[in-house]
Order: structure tokens, then C-alpha cells, then sequence
């Protein structure tokens, strides 16, 4: 019945995932920095508060773990290539575009069902 939906938990939920997907390619970025273009060593430090903050966000989703990795995987997608194109500076092609609604659709469908996250 979806007399119980509420927008502005969908938004506070898609958010969160978008915050969690943020933080998880910040402590893959920062290492990628220091490994592969000789970036300082000091980079550790945020490299290990932001996969730490990843983690303590992934406790905050109200669901069981399998549903909220199945959603955020979706979500994580969307967010690489947001990453791809604004940080990385490389234009989307409309395969990576397509790609991301699916896979975004998907999360959603995940996140809205019944039992799911919005309720």
C-alpha cells in the first residue's frame, strides 16, 4: 500500500547511498593517488577517515545487508560515473548514460518494494 510513502525519506535514503558511494571511492581515490602518481603519504590519513566513515554509513541503512548492498550497488554505479565525469573530466558516452538509468532504475525498484527501505 503506498499510502505510507514518503518522498522525503526515498531522498534522505538515495542520499545516504550517494554519501556511502562518495566515501567508498574517496578511500579507493586517495591510494590511487599515492600509488600510482607518486602523491604525498599524508594522503593516508583521509584515505582511512573516509573508508571508515564509509563503513559507519553503511550501518546507518535500514534494511538487512544483502538488500542494502543489492541497492547500493546500483547507486555506487551511478555515483562512478558522476566520478568519471566530473572528477575524472571524461565525457559520458550514451552507453555509460543508458547503463546508469538501468542500473539505477534497479535500485530504486529495490529500495521502494514493499519491504524495502522507504517505509
Amino acid at each position: 500500500m503506498m499510502t505510507d510513502f514518503s518522498l522525503t525519506k526515498l531522498m534522505v535514503t538515495v542520499g545516504l547511498f550517494f554519501l556511502t558511494a562518495l566515501m567508498e571511492i574517496l578511500g579507493c581515490y586517495f591510494p590511487y593517488l599515492i600509488l600510482n602518481q607518486g602523491r604525498s603519504q599524508w594522503l593516508w590519513i583521509p584515505t582511512i577517515l573516509a573508508l571508515a566513515t564509509f563503513v559507519w554509513l553503511l550501518t546507518l541503512h535500514p534494511a538487512a545487508s544483502g538488500r542494502i548492498y543489492a541497492a547500493y550497488g546500483g547507486i555506487y554505479i551511478c555515483s562512478a560515473l558522476l566520478w568519471l565525469r566530473y572528477v575524472d573530466q571524461i565525457a559520458l558516452t550514451r552507453w555509460d548514460f543508458l547503463g546508469g538509468c538501468i542500473v539505477m532504475a534497479g535500485a530504486l525498484l529495490i529500495i521502494l518494494q514493499p519491504q524495502g527501505f522507504v517505509r
